[in-house]
């Protein structure tokens, strides 16, 4: 298999992996991918991970990078924050929760974050579309509540003035039942008083 026809087997994957080229040729050569590398036709993601070096980047095609990087994993935190208008400064890198251990990549692309999760914490999130693949990002209610739970200072007036907390958008976008609902599978009395000091700040923001 040349280059050209390995692109067209692999167009419609943003990321690809050793396991999917091998499911297009069981006999590739792996070296291969190291010469389209030095040419400039491919770039090294991580080991075993890769992407053409045409490929147009945004915001959504970097969030399912983030998720093939690091499984399982969804996108939360900042930058679920941002993507959601919820605070108002960029977020430099693609922050992730993630069951597995806290873990950063450098990329050619960005940088990616993931932060671990209880098993039974990785809920809450929807799946997003981005050319005919799906990618994991928090629903608004569990984004502000991973950041909560692994931020224990986070609710000090303080620290939420200083986050520049769009309250107004938070209250108008989000399922404040739902949020409450999921405040309670997380079985953190702690996490509990978080959210109620939350909630009456955004509410005296509005």
């Amino acid at each position: 298999m040349n280059y050209y026809e390995f692109k067209e087997q692999l167009n419609d994957f943003l990321v690809f992996s050793i396991t999917d080229i091998r499911k297009v040729e069981s006999t590739f050569y792996r070296r291969r991918l190291n010469e389209w590398q030095d040419k400039g036709y491919i770039k090294k993601l991580r080991r075993g991970y890769y992407m053409f070096a045409d490929t147009q980047l945004n915001e959504e095609s970097l969030f399912l990078i983030a998720n093939k990087l690091y499984t399982p994993s969804y996108v939360s935190f900042e930058m679920a924050l941002s993507y959601y208008g919820l605070i108002p400064e960029g977020v430099y890198s693609v922050t992730s929760a993630t069951s597995k251990k806290t873990i950063k990549f450098k990329t050619p692309v960005g940088e990616f974050s993931y932060r671990n999760l209880k098993p039974q914490l990785l809920f809450g999130y929807s799946l997003q579309l981005v050319g005919k693949q799906k990618y994991k990002l928090a629903e608004i209610e569990k984004a502000v509540l991973d950041y909560l739970y692994l931020n224990p200072a986070s609710t000090r007036k303080a620290d939420l003035l200083e986050w520049r907390f769009e309250a107004s958008e938070f209250l108008a976008k989000a399922d404040i039942t739902k949020f409450n609902r999921y405040v309670q599978v997380f079985q953190s009395p702690s996490l509990a008083r978080r959210a109620k000091l939350f909630m009456n700040f955004m509410k005296q923001q509005k």
